[in-house]
This record gives structure tokens, C-alpha cells and sequence, in this order.
């Protein structure tokens, strides 16, 4: 029986303000034991900080330009694109190794399936509490704990037929871009895996919890009007901070309820931003 043709990658990776990171990613690229891929390099910085760290790499590096916004760099890659499966790995992530290699025989194998998603673990190799722990297909009511941008793998037909992202989300005003991408991609019509035994590492956030709270919470809130979610998916997205503040008042983690309430605040800002905006 003949063995199917595993997939090439193309690695869209926007970078700014970072080298040391940027290095750390490359480094773990060069570790996956599997060489058929290469990396779009879109630099959004104002100096030469990443010009020594793309030369000599085993692998095909292709460094581009853009402005400042973490979609309107992805975008700018977008006609760039021809190899089989598309990734947008962070400038400060790291890919376990075999990642690839694991993603492509599961794509290799299951024709059916349009993409992949997998969780996120820190160095440690420990998850926040809030990804889900079953492998299942996406849907549009299922995907908000299944996935961030930089687990997602995605065949070029998707990817081309969802056409860029919408540069109103994204970095550093904003986020969700990701999940916006996958409901279009899901409501196209394809067929995404969440598998939470793909990883890429990251390191959590480090700024402080009200403030990623609020930001984070303002983009789910636009995505929600953006796509016309019901009345009841949206009071489920505002009743479960509120009662994260409860419990975290309860507590008496003053952290944990300042990201709670900033990602309440945050939800309710996104979904009247989305309603002025007419979306």
C-alpha cells in the first residue's frame, strides 16, 4: 500500500519589539526532524534587529515587511503562500519537536479534515484550566476555548477561500482575530480537528491580569455581534466572568477578579463597539 504524500508548510511568523524570542522559535523549527516547510518572516520592526537571526538556517526563510498590527503583517504574507498547510506560529512560542511532522501525518491520513488546532503549555508543560481536553471537531459554538493562533494548521484551500483577517482584530489593540478567522473558516464549511495532545509551548501573559482581561474580553465581544451570535451564547459570554468575579472575591484573589471584571467590561465594550460599527 502506498504511503500518502506528507505536506509541505508554510510558517507565517509576524514579529515586533522581539530577537531573543524570534530566536528561541527558529532554534526549536530547526529541531522538528522534518525539513518540508519554510518561514515567511513579516518584520514589523523599525530597526535591523532580526537581520543576523534569519541567515543560515537550515531551512527556507523569507523575510518580509509591514507596518505595526499583528493581522495586517499575517495579511501581508497572504500572497506568498503556496505550500500545502498553513501555520501562524508567535515570535515568542516554540514548537515541541515532532510537531510538524505529527500534523502532517494526520493531515496525510485523514483527507477529510481541513486543519488542525491544538493547546497551548507554558514551560512547564501545564495548560490554563479553561482549554477543553477532548478532541472533537469545531463548530461555531465550540471553538472558544479549542484553539489560538499559534496552534492552528490549516490546508491553503482554507486559508484561501477565508481570504485575510480581519485587520479591525489583532495585536496590539486587540485579539481574537484567530477565532474570527476559524468561525468564517467553519461556517465555509470546513472540517477543523481540535486535538489537545498538540502543543506549542508559550509562556503566559505578563501583563497585568485586568488589562489582558478587558483587551481579550473587547475582542470576543466584537466577534460575538460580528457574527450574530444569539442571545443566549452571548449571556452564557458575560455570565461566566461575572461569576469568576464572585468566586474570585470570595477567594479573596484580588488578581483573578480584576481579570474577570476587566474581561466582563471588555465583552460588553466589544459587543456596542461591533453594534456601532454596524457589524
Amino acid at each position: 500500500m502506498t504511503e500518502p504524500k506528507l505536506p509541505s508548510f508554510d510558517l507565517v511568523v509576524a514579529t515586533v519589539d522581539r530577537s531573543e524570542e524570534l530566536g528561541v522559535l527558529l532554534g526549536s523549527l530547526e529541531r522538528q526532524g522534518y525539513g518540508d516547510f519554510r518561514v515567511l518572516v513579516v518584520d514589523q520592526n523599525e530597526d535591523d534587529r532580526v537581520d543576523g537571526m534569519l541567515d543560515g538556517r537550515p531551512f527556507e526563510v523569507v523575510r518580509l515587511t509591514a507596518g505595526r498590527g499583528l493581522s495586517h503583517a499575517r495579511n501581508a504574507a497572504m500572497d506568498r503562500l503556496h505550500a500545502d498547510v498553513v501555520a501562524f506560529p508567535d515570535d515568542d512560542c516554540a514548537y515541541p519537536e515532532g510537531l510538524l511532522a505529527e500534523v502532517a501525518r494526520r493531515l496525510a491520513e485523514e483527507p477529510s479534515l481541513d486543519g488542525l488546532t491544538g493547546r497551548a503549555i507554558d514551560a512547564e508543560g501545564r495548560s490554563s484550566p479553561s482549554w477543553e481536553n477532548d478532541r472533537t471537531l469545531l463548530t461555531r459554538d465550540n471553538l472558544w476555548n479549542r484553539a489560538i493562533s499559534y496552534t492552528i494548521f490549516l490546508r491553503r484551500e482554507v486559508v484561501e477561500r477565508v481570504g485575510p483577517f480581519d485587520e479591525r482584530l489583532g495585536l496590539p489593540a486587540s485579539s481574537g482575530e484567530e477565532i474570527d478567522y476559524l468561525i468564517r473558516a467553519v461556517d465555509g464549511g470546513a472540517r477543523i480537528e481540535y486535538d489537545p495532545e498538540l502543543v506549542v509551548r508559550h509562556e503566559r501573559e505578563t501583563r497585568p491580569a485586568g488589562s489582558v482581561g478587558a483587551r481579550d474580553g473587547n475582542s470576543i465581544g466584537y466577534v460575538l455581534r460580528k457574527h450574530g451570535y444569539p442571545a443566549h451564547t452571548v449571556a452564557r459570554m458575560l455570565v461566566r466572568p461575572a461569576g469568576g468575579v464572585l468566586a474570585a472575591v470570595a477567594k479573596r484573589d484580588r488578581e483573578r477578579a480584576r481579570f474577570h471584571l476587566g474581561t466582563l467590561r471588555g465583552r460588553l465594550r466589544g459587543y456596542r463597539h461591533a453594534a456601532a460599527d454596524g457589524t
